[in-house]
Order: structure tokens, then C-alpha cells, then sequence
């Protein structure tokens, strides 16, 4: 259903060439099963690099050996990079140890990522290797479906295990919403699976292949025949805690507790933080507030919501195509109504809520229901065997004896979940054996977060996870030198703006501009309510560190109590807060 409300209609202007691919794609499939055949490359052709997205994968190399393997005359080592659909990022210690062996044996880093996408990915999988990948994570009860590209990707959940019962009420709803949101084509289960039944979820059309090219937008209820105009993202999130850092998202369901029961969601729409270094018609937003929804109307709304974005995003200019975009062109009062309108309901008045923390409770903490859960920090989010801290081989041994659950957060850490008493203190030996617990690491340091960046992604400007580690030293001197050891300040690093490593919402943020440089922004607040404002541009690392001297022995002599460096960054001046992103982000600090 499409209304014709003139202030939804953009310019005339060339489709995106993205536009076409999708409706040339036969439904995601394009010519990716041929392409596999194909042994002259180790990646994708034509639409197909893009398309291999919406099953899960970007094609990357690994940028460190480019150079070399040039001058030796060969092509780049292509790979690719597989995100997993992990709905509330739960996951059974029998599917860790799956996804544990094949990143052993089937990948060039032997890694296992986790994101703050609330799941893991596998890096550098061989062409070769992707098709039985998929079969094996199928045979997990695994898969990778929409986790990247035009449509709505992984579905986040606050990762609260002490309150046991609301936590998997809301878990079970972000699955619901995963699954109502999915792309119903059977492209992903005929190319990886031979056609053969997925094991992972029961949501998809069973539409043959001649009808599903005829049928047009019927196999795709919600997400329309050319699927989204950009990537969609949705959190469900339990106040008082923003884990998941819902402003960086866009659809949020914040849930509403009543009489210690899950009554409804307040919806927020709009939130992101990707942008373009110099170009002011993109900038970050956080989300919007639309109002309250009971239970029997989430998947409803989620639908529209997605739907009013579908007919309504900007299908010419990708770098305007985001929610936050159309929202900001149609106006707010103009997309709830149509929201409302496709949904059969009106939002009611918002619900009191209110966020007092985020980040993840590193350590054992006891559940409503007597078990107790264990956050380990995992720096950067990679499980690797380091020299002296064996992560990886650490994680497998705790899975062999673990009876509960893991649950990723979207912090990049894990939660080993449901432990019951009388195995606490086995597997607290198992992580300390292997460094997974660590009584140096800093508060500083388990509240600082990089994306992936450099060697692996192709969009870094700069370092970000290998930069991270040591600066973080660096930090953590600076904070014991002000007295400081026990606080911390929410540090985030980017490669580029894209925003995977959210420093959009930090209270000092990192964004790559060039190789060993960083635009420096400041003024987020630790609730991860408020975007900070660009302080300085395209500075080295001891630059960075002088300011930072600066600004953290001021706020040690000059805080109010309990005040996060964030708010005192804006109550001192150091920058004006951003109040109204697209009119005041790109504002230079007077």
C-alpha cells in the first residue's frame, strides 16, 4: 500500500544503480550459484558482489598484503566476510562449538569476531568455502540471512539475564520481529542449501523459482520487490539500561514494564550514525519518539514502519536514504500518520521510561532465578589464541561443560548465562586460565569499543580494533594520573564515518580520515542519549593524547559529582551540545 501524500514525493532524479540490480536479481539470486563456479576469481562478478549482502556477506582482502601480491602480479587475496542472523544474540554452547571449528579450519585468521551487532562473524572464508560454510551453519540451526545489505538486519536485545522473566519476553519479540522482517524469497536456501530446508527458521515464502520472478512484490510483503532503499536496523530494549545504544538504530521498541509483566513498547524511529567527512547533507540523528503500542500491535507497526520507509526512502541518492532522512523530508507528524495508517492503530501517549546506563557488567552477576551469569570483556570482540591468553581455546572448554546458554551483547563482549551454583566456580577457572578474566583490565578500557577497520575492511580510512588496544594503555595512564583508575569515559573508534564502531555516541569519539589520523568529537553524554560534536579535525595520535591530558586532568580537579566526562565536556564549554542534528551537527565549535 502506497499513499500518494506529496510531501513523500521526491525530485526526479536517476534511481540509485543499486535500484537496478535489486530488481534485476530474480529475487537476491542474480547469477551467484553460476559465480560460484567461476575459479578465475576468488570473488564476485558484477551485481553479484553486491548481492552476496543480503545473504550475509561483504567480499574483502586483506589490504596489508595488497601492495605485495600486485607487484608479484597477482589479483588481491578475495575473501569474504560472513555477519550471522542472531536475533537478542543468544546462542547454545553446541552451536559455539560448531562455528568454533569451522573458524579453525575453513578461515584465513582463525578468529571469531563478535560485533555490536549483537552476533559473530567469520573472517576471511575462501570462495571455496562459502557454500559448505552456509550448510554447515545450517546444519547448526544457523544462518546468515539479511544480515547485511537492503533490508532490515540483525534484531538487537538488551542482554539482561538478572531479570530473567522480562528479558525473555523481550528476547522472544525481537526473534518475532527477525522473523516477520525477513526476506521471504528462497534465494538463500536454493544457492547454499540446494533448496533443501532451513533449519533456522520457518518464515520463509516456499515460492518456486518461475513464480517468485512473476509474482513480483507478492513474495515480498513487507519488503517490496526492490527491498529497501539502505540498510534498517531494530533493538528491543529494557530501560533503565541503552546496551544496545538504540539512538545508532532505526526502530526501536523500548519495553514497558507493568505489574512485572511486558505491557507494551514505546517506539522510537530514526536513529543512525553513518555520515561522509565534509558533506553536510548527511549528517547522525538520534531517534525519534512515536508513542506507545501494546503487544497485539508490534508486528503491525514494525511492518509499517518498514514499509513507509520502503515507498518513501530516497531510491537516487543512497547517502540520503536512510529513515532519518525521510523523516527529516516528509516531516514527523506526516510519517507517524502514515505509520498509524498502515498499522490500523493509533500510537498512545508515551509511557514514562528513562536510560541510566549502557555498556556491559563485566563479571558474575546473580539472576532472578538463582543461576548466575558471567560477562566476560573481549577486547575489540576478537576470540583469537594470543601468546598467554589462549580466548578462543578458552571459549571452546567452557562450552564442552556449560549447560546454559551464551548470549553475545552488543558491546562485543559474552555472557556465559545460566550457570548454576555448583558450577560457577569451574568455569570462572576455565576463563582465568585462559585470560578470558583479567582483575588489570580497567574500567576505561571494558567501556571502550573499535570497529573491525583495517586490514579487512575496505571502507577504512584508518586503524580502529588494532589501534584501540594500545591507546588504551595510554589512557588508562592518563586516568591513574589524575586519580582517575576506578572511572571511565565512554571512548569509541571508528575508521571511518560510517559508524559501525558508534563513536556517535560516545563521549569521546574517533573518526579515521587518513592513515595514523582522526577527527576528534566530544560532548556524548554516558547514557548514549546525545551526539558529540566535532572538536577537532584530521590530528595525529599524540595530538589527540595532549588534548586528552587536558580535558581529563580538568575534569578530575572540576566535576560535579558523578558527572560523566561527556556533560562536562558541554557544561564547561569545551563544545556546545548537538540539540537538533540536521541543522546544528555540522555547526564549527566557536
Amino acid at each position: 500500500m502506497t499513499t500518494n501524500d506529496p510531501r513523500a514525493k521526491l525530485p526526479d532524479a536517476p534511481l540509485a544503480d543499486n535500484e537496478r540490480l535489486k530488481s534485476d536479481s530474480r529475487h537476491l539470486r542474480g547469477t551467484i550459484a553460476e559465480d560460484l563456479q567461476d575459479g578465475l576469481t576468488g570473488g564476485f562478478n558484477g551485481d553479484n558482489f553486491q548481492l552476496i549482502r543480503f545473504h550475509g556477506m561483504y567480499e574483502q582482502d586483506n589490504r596489508d598484503i595488497r601492495a605485495e601480491r600486485n607487484e608479484q602480479k597477482l589479483d588481491n587475496l578475495k575473501n569474504v566476510m560472513l555477519r550471522c542472523r542472531l536475533p537478542g544474540g543468544i546462542i547454545k554452547p553446541e552451536q559455539w562449538l560448531g562455528i568454533d571449528q569451522f573458524a579453525g579450519e575453513k578461515t584465513l585468521y582463525g578468529s571469531i569476531r563478535l560485533t555490536n551487532r549483537q552476533t559473530f562473524q567469520f573472517h576471511g572464508v575462501l570462495k571455496d568455502d562459502i557454500k559448505p560454510m552456509h550448510q554447515w551453519l545450517n546444519e547448526l540451526g544457523l544462518d546468515s540471512i539479511a544480515t547485511a545489505g537492503d533490508v532490515n538486519r540483525n534484531v538487537l536485545c538488551t542482554s539482561n539475564p538478572v531479570e530473567s522473566s522480562l528479558h525473555k519476553e523481550a528476547y522472544e519479540w525481537a526473534k518475532k520481529i527477525s522473523e516477520h522482517l525477513l526476506p521471504k524469497t528462497r534465494a538463500y536456501a536454493e544457492i547454499w542449501l540446494d533448496g533443501k530446508k532451513l533449519h533456522s527458521t520457518e518464515d520463509l515464502a516456499e515460492t518456486p523459482l518461475a513464480d517468485a520472478v512473476k509474482s513480483g512484490d507478492a513474495t515480498e510483503p513487507v519488503l517490496g520487490k526492490n527491498y529497501l532503499p539502505r540498510k534498517f536496523k531494530t533493538t528491543v530494549v529494557i530501560p533503565p539500561h541503552n546496551d544496545v545504544d538504540l539512538h545508532a538504530n532505526d526502530l526501536n521498541f523500548i519495553a514497558i514494564e507493568e505489574n512485572g509483566k511486558l505491557a507494551g513498547f514505546n517506539v522510537l524511529v530514526g536513529g543512525g550514525l553513518s555520515m561522509e567527512h565534509g558533506n553536510h547533507k548527511t549528517y547522525p540523528n538520534t531517534a525519534r519518539e512515536f508513542g506507545f503500542i501494546g503487544l497485539d500491535k508490534v508486528l503491525d507497526c514494525a511492518a509499517a514502519v518498514v514499509s513507509v520507509q520502503r515507498d518513501w526512502g530516497n531510491r537516487s541518492d543512497r547517502k540520503n536514504a536512510k529513515t532519518r532522512y525521510t523523516i527529516e523530508r516528509v516531516g514527523l507528524e506526516v510519517f507517524i500518520d502514515e505509520v498509524e495508517n498502515r498499522m490500523g492503530a493509533k500510537f498512545e501517549p508515551l509511557r514514562p521510561y528513562r536510560f541510566t546506563s549502557r555498556g556491559d557488567r563485566i563479571g558474575w552477576v546473580q539472576g532472578e532465578e538463582g543461576n548466575w551469569h558471567l560477562t566476560l570483556f573481549i577486547e575489540n570482540g576478537r576470540l583469537l589464541d594470543y601468546p598467554g591468553r589462549p580466548l578462543k581455546t578458552g571459549m571452546r572448554e567452557i562450552a564442552k561443560v556449560h549447560k546454559g546458554d551464551f548470549r553475545l551483547t552488543a558491546n562485543q563482549n559474552l555472557i556465559v548465562a545460566n550457570v548454576p551454583e555448583a558450577q560457577k566456580a569451574q568455569i570462572e577457572q576455565i576463563a582465568r586460565e585462559h585470560g578470558l578474566i583479567s582483575d588489570k583490565v580497567s574500567r576505561q578500557r571494558e567501556n571502550s569499543m573499535a570497529c573491525v577497520a583495517l586490514p579487512t575492511c575496505p571502507l577504512a580510512m584508518a586503524e580502529a580494533e588494532r589501534f584501540l588496544p594500545a591507546f588504551s594503555d595510554k589512557i588508562d595512564e592518563i586516568m591513574a594520573e589524575n586519580g582517575l583508575s576506578d572511572d571511565y569515559i565512554v571512548l569509541r573508534v571508528n575508521g571511518c564515518p560510517n559508524g559501525c564502531g558508534r563513536s556517535m555516541l560516545a563521549e569521546i569519539g574517533l573518526v579515521g580520515k587518513a592513515v595514523g589520523r582522526y577527527n576528534l568529537y566530544t560532548g556524548g553524554n554516558r547514557q548514549g542519549t546525545r551526539l558529540p560534536r566535532l572538536f577537532k579535525e584530521n590530528i595525529t595520535e599524540p595530538e589527540i593524547l595532549d588534548i586528552l591530558k587536558e580535558w581529563i586532568s580538568a575534569w578530575a580537579k572540576n566535576r560535579e559529582t558523578g558527572e560523566g566526562f561527556g556533560d562536562f565536556a558541554v557544561r564547561t564549554g569545551i563544545v556546545q551540545p548537538v540539540l537538533d542534528a540536521p541543522r546544528d551537527f555540522w555547526i564549527a565549535q566557536a
